[in-house]
């Protein structure tokens, strides 16, 4: 196995579930470009979000550390939002110097301050850009655009290949072509905004899965019993409460058809690399910000819960000079911020003492010899106020501390779909206080501000009521 430091490509998409990926046990979904991925490098089938919200988690990616650590802890348009901190370090100027050259192409979420080019990205191709090139050729808007339309949009008015993401496929494979003829290697990243809602997509993917034919979500059928309120109270403000799943089905259906678009373009991406010579000597690693709910346990989007459905994600590496094909890292907890010390250590540049994380290459290769024993995710507010959540799991117990609410405590290996809460159950009273106490710990060890005077005496030893 090569340890020359490789070319590396990044691909991001945004609000895809851990599960909806073929080589990840998803009956349906056609996703045969990630699974050859999967299959020719190494499918990290644990891996979780530090929050499942767009602009703190791209800001973690970044900067290697927790939201309430870089204090970006909502998206643009509200009234808590902030960039980043800019004194934190970002994981792209380190591969600079270290000779990289550096692209970015499709979605920034303004996750710190400025764009791209002022942290160390030479090349910047928006995707907000599209919308202009696609009135140059004479072609409609995509229909739809308000942001209730989350049921799934059949765009009538473009072929697959002048969508927004085929077009973002277009500039990344000509920014290889480009770095195929240099001896300097390159970091290449490629946000996408699909599969996030609306759901908008052309024929043949708009009616590529039959609605009839996709089964409920684990945590579908969840009466939200001794959960906290705002989770009954979510459907309400989507116009979903009471939904079965006869009309959810055809929004999944939309879901997984525009998951099968994005696989396409990666297959693209994919054979491009084949082509210019560069598939052996470059790491390609697949992810996402976070997952998305669309209808599990009858809820919209993501936001203010800790379930899998949103905070695991998929995460696949391949790098056939440094990585051996086909391995499954099925014990390893990973969380997204270990992508910056990856990137880090695959360049061979320094690490600095900021990240939170740890390489994926040296679980990938065996040589983690002290794997995590569990992961953490946070949530501090967004579009639905200041309700704030911490979370530590490990691969069998979940604990959700909810500031003003009620705790939960979930059995993952007996209740794989989230659905009963066990805090309030005094059975389980030993695991609720060991994942409390490592929460504590947690919080203590980064500087949480939600861990403080007031707080504290409630997180390490209030009552538990259902």
């Amino acid at each position: 196995m090569s340890r020359k430091p490789p070319n590396i490509l990044l691909i991001h998409c945004d609000q895809h579930r851990f599960d909806c990926v073929g080589a990840n046990g998803h009956p349906l979904v056609q996703t045969p470009h990630l699974d050859r991925l999967a299959a020719e490098g190494v499918n990290f089938t644990h891996a979780f979000t530090p929050t499942a919200i767009c602009s703190p988690a791209r800001a973690s990616l970044l900067t290697g550390t927790f939201p309430c650590q870089h204090g970006c802890i909502a998206i643009p348009g509200h009234e808590h939002y902030r960039p980043a901190r800019g004194d934190l370090p970002k994981f792209p100027p380190l591969l600079a110097e270290r000779g990289y050259r550096l692209g970015y192409v499709g979605r920034y979420h303004n996750e710190v301050e400025g764009d791209p080019t002022d942290f160390g990205f030479e090349t910047f191709i928006a995707n907000e850009q599209y919308g202009a090139w696609r009135a140059a050729q004479g072609l409609a808007p995509p229909p739809g655009g308000a942001f209730r339309d989350f049921f799934g949009v059949t765009d009538d008015h473009v072929a697959p290949e002048q969508t927004e993401i085929a077009w973002l496929a277009d500039h990344v494979i000509d920014l290889l072509n480009g770095y195929a003829g240099s001896d300097d290697p390159f970091m290449l990243r490629w946000d996408t905004v699909e599969p996030h809602l609306p759901c908008v997509c052309p024929e043949p993917y708009a009616s590529m899965y039959d609605p009839a034919s996709i089964a409920p979500w684990p945590g579908f059928d969840d009466p939200l019993e001794g959960k906290p309120w705002i989770q009954a109270q979510q459907p309400r403000n989507w116009g979903v409460d009471g939904w079965d799943w006869a009309r959810w089905a055809p929004t999944v259906a939309y879901y997984l058809g525009v998951i099968s678009l994005l696989d396409a373009q990666v297959g693209r991406v994919l054979e491009a690399l084949d082509r210019l010579d560069l598939a052996e000597r470059t790491l390609v690693v697949y992810t996402a910000d976070h997952g998305d709910l669309c209808g599990g346990h009858g809820m919209v989007d993501k936001h203010f819960v800790m379930y899998d459905d949103v905070q695991r994600v998929p995460l696949i590496a391949r790098w056939p000079a440094g990585l051996e094909a086909g391995g499954t890292c099925e014990d390893m907890l990973i969380q997204e911020i270990d992508l910056a010390s990856t990137f880090c250590d695959a360049a061979a540049a320094p690490v600095p003492s900021t990240f939170e994380g740890r390489s994926i290459l040296r679980a990938a290769r065996g040589e983690d010899t002290a794997p995590r024993a569990d992961v953490f995710g946070e949530w501090s507010g967004g579009q639905f106020g200041l309700y704030s959540q911490r979370m530590v799991r490990d691969r069998r117990w979940k604990y959700v501390w909810n500031c003003t609410d009620v705790d939960e405590l979930y059995d993952l290996e007996t209740d794989p779909g989230e659905i009963r809460n066990l805090a309030g159950d005094p059975t389980h009273a030993e695991q609720l206080q060991r994942l409390r106490l490592r929460l504590v710990a947690w919080m203590e060890k980064l500087g949480d501000v939600k861990l403080n005077i007031w707080t504290r005496p409630l997180l390490e030893g209030r009552d538990v009521y259902s």
